[in-house]
């Protein structure tokens, strides 16, 4: 067993370069940048980004919209039910009794319509505290990783 001083230090290590550690804890500032600009369209930055992905889509099942954002099948279920409460989307049988699709109702669009200037407002302040360059190097390097990393 480590004692409290290597334990620490190793902590200390994770802290300052854990890849995980850091992606998640940057997703989670500019997650909340988002959120707090979106909010007067009553839509959350993890609600636009599903908007957005199924308006892109068209219609779409809800296995091959997981795969597109590189998430859990459940996850993605759980987080839809909100927007489907709301309205915003229907999730309907596909041809085949077991697949589920998904498209945006008229209140989605509307709701992705009145969160787009918003969305503008939000990228253009990062775009502006980052730097093109900086930015445009974060953007290559997150695409890299998915590309990378994700086995799929």
């Amino acid at each position: 067993m480590q004692d409290q001083t290597t334990q620490l230090a190793l902590l200390k290590k994770v802290a300052a370069t854990c890849t995980c550690f850091n992606l998640r804890k940057a997703s989670r500032t500019v997650t909340q940048l988002f959120d707090e600009i979106l909010q007067p369209s009553g839509v959350l930055a993890n609600q636009f980004t599903l908007l957005t992905a199924i308006n892109l889509a068209g219609s779409v099942t809800i296995t091959r919209l997981a795969q597109e954002l590189v998430m859990d099948r459940t996850t993605l279920t759980r987080n839809l039910k909100p927007l489907e409460k709301q309205g915003l989307l229907q999730i309907q049988p596909g041809q085949d009794q077991r697949m589920r699709v998904i498209s945006l109702t008229d209140k989605g669009q509307a709701a992705l319509a009145k969160a787009l200037p918003l969305w503008e407002v939000a990228q253009t302040r990062v775009l502006e505290q980052l730097g093109q360059e900086r930015w445009s190097t974060l953007l290559s390097g997150l695409s890299d990783t998915v590309s990378l990393l994700h086995k799929g």
